[in-house]
């Protein structure tokens, strides 16, 4: 079996069940463990939302910064599970993994509802809708990650990825790991 399946020798049902408890799974109204677990797979997207009219309201570190604790606070509550991600002057990108019980919807609209409602903007803050793509296997999610951490070197905001104080690539902030059950990388293939 491949490393990391979720029925590998190194992981019993048993574990399974630890480590969605972990993501607040509790209860006789949560699913048996394996299929948990199988419900969480490939529910790990890149999701891009940009600002109303590319207003660059995230050039200033109070607005970056509240965003950021908009993140983390929903990641915190259990809301999603948050990879990776990176503040742009008028639009951010996350790598995010939403808990089994809320749409990829749902969890995009706590982030850009809970910006809005503490920012107090009496103006529309963002444009309708976001884009999304859902993460298929390591190598994807690999692209997007280095496509994060690169976003604000490509823009010349700074010279290396880890400058940046509003990206995950700082370092600066606790982020959950990489979703286990992807589809490993095939190396010679």
């Amino acid at each position: 079996m491949s490393q990391g399946c979720p029925l590998s020798p190194k992981t019993s049902p048993r574990g399974l069940l630890v480590k969605l408890n972990n993501f607040g799974v509790t209860g006789r109204t949560a699913l048996a463990p394996l299929e948990r677990y199988v419900a969480l797979m490939n529910r790990t997207f890149f999701i891009t939302s940009v600002t109303a009219q590319r207003r660059t309201i995230f050039q200033t570190d109070t607005a970056a910064d509240l965003i950021v604790d908009v993140l983390l606070h929903y990641r915190s509550e259990g809301k999603f599970l948050l990879h990776e991600f990176v503040i742009m002057p008028d639009h951010f990108h996350a790598l995010i993994t939403p808990s089994s019980d809320i749409s990829l919807e749902k969890a995009v609209q706590f982030i850009k509802g809970g910006f809005s409602f503490r920012l107090k903007s009496k103006t529309p803050v963002w444009q309708a809708g976001f884009t999304n793509h859902r993460v298929r296997d390591e190598e994807d999610f690999e692209q997007h990650r280095e496509y994060i951490w690169m976003n604000p070197v490509r823009a010349r905001l700074v010279n290396r990825p880890e400058e940046y104080a509003h990206s995950s690539a700082s370092g600066r902030f606790a982020l959950d790991p990489k979703p286990q059950g992807l589809k490993p990388l095939l190396y010679g293939s």
